[in-house]
């Protein structure tokens, strides 16, 4: 396993670029089903990372709690070399409840990934909804547990979106995600 740490592309303030992706309940997902959100958390992930499994009910907590916010997860790892990340694995996450985001998005081609900058998984960024678009408010830790067993005692993630869903700046250093890195197809 290669620790990885996130070197956004994205800076505070940039767009969240587009995208239109299967999920894992069939359906497709433009960027802009998200658009009635006051906030959008998209966190890359995956299923096989113990980094990303350790961050499954943190998520799930936000995205049962947080009703202005969606939850949206998108695993881009190569599928061919880790089938625990295919398609179909993530169908039965989502069917088993271990995973109950918004929505759990695949990106095959992981043009999406490449585009936001991500790293590693989980690697999370959050956008806010200002006029008609998401701007990007904070990306970096979800919490402060450094590895899979560590406990949390502090969740930037949902300080941030406090901030966010009060009204104010979000005042949080963007310390880089830790997780696996993303399996890359042309790394084979």
């Amino acid at each position: 396993m290669v620790l990885q740490e996130s070197d956004s592309e994205l800076e505070a303030g940039d767009a969240a670029p587009d995208f239109e992706l299967e999920g894992a309940d069939g359906e497709r997902y433009p960027l802009e089903d998200f658009a009635d959100s006051e906030a959008l958390l998209l966190v890359f992930t995956c299923n096989h990372c113990p980094y990303a499994q350790a961050k499954f009910d943190l998520l799930n907590e936000l995205a049962d709690e947080y009703d202005a916010v969606s939850v949206v997860g998108i695993n881009s790892n190569d599928a061919a070399e880790y089938p625990e990340d295919s398609l179909e694995k993530m169908r039965e996450y989502v069917a088993d409840g271990r995973i109950r985001y918004d929505a759990y998005l695949r990106d095959e081609s992981q043009a999406v990934a490449r585009a936001y900058g991500a790293a590693c998984t989980p690697d999370p960024f959050l956008f806010e909804r200002a006029d008609g678009e998401f701007r990007l408010v904070y990306h970096g830790r979800l919490d402060d547990a450094l590895n899979p067993e560590d406990e949390p005692t502090r969740f930037h993630v949902r300080e941030a979106i406090e901030s966010v869903l009060a009204g104010e700046a979000v005042d949080l250093e963007w310390r880089p995600s830790r997780g696996c890195s993303i399996k890359w197809v042309d790394e084979r």
